[in-house]
């Protein structure tokens, strides 16, 4: 898993990066997961084999090669969906926007919202257990929902750009 250095931080951002590997840990079936700030700047990630994917170069030669690879990609996906649900949701009087899940042929996209308005994104193998998946996401918006104040957004922010 690569991930910002926990060096520096404060407990509460240590603790979110702790929460974010163990989702991505714990949880047959996660390729990688992004947290993503309600102005979709990318706040945490996990890349569990770095820009090429789980599946290495070979299997997915296309896979950009920025500073955050895979993760960088979900980060955009995930703030993408949340975008465009909460306008649909506004057009359709639904309310607020839970969670948008998104099936594939070869893989699953999860997106739940945490209540400061950044947002849960999860990349899934297309054979993992959607609701074991969407169980641990609103165990983690549960318990990082009232971590995420504007002092550590802004710590997690930076910590990401100064990511190599």
């Amino acid at each position: 898993m690569t991930a910002p250095s926990t060096y520096g931080l404060s407990t509460q951002a240590r603790n979110l990066q702790w929460l974010l590997t163990d989702l991505v840990e714990e949880v047959p079936g996660v390729n990688s997961v992004a947290v993503v700030s309600s102005d979709g700047l990318l706040l945490l990630s996990s890349d569990p084999a770095g820009p090429a994917g789980p599946a290495g170069p070979a299997e997915s030669p296309r896979r950009p090669t920025g500073p955050r690879g895979a993760s960088a990609d979900l980060a955009t996906i995930v703030s993408g969906l949340g975008s465009l649900t909460t306008g649909a949701a506004a057009l359709m009087d639904g309310g607020s926007v839970k969670q948008t899940m998104v099936a594939m042929e070869h893989g699953s996209v999860f997106v739940m919202a945490i209540s400061d308005g950044s947002l849960l994104g999860v990349h899934a193998t297309p054979d993992c257990d959607m609701s074991v998946v969407a169980y641990h996401m609103a165990l983690f918006v549960g318990r990082a929902g009232h971590v995420l104040t504007p002092e550590v957004r802004s710590e997690l922010r930076q910590s990401m750009e100064n990511t190599p």
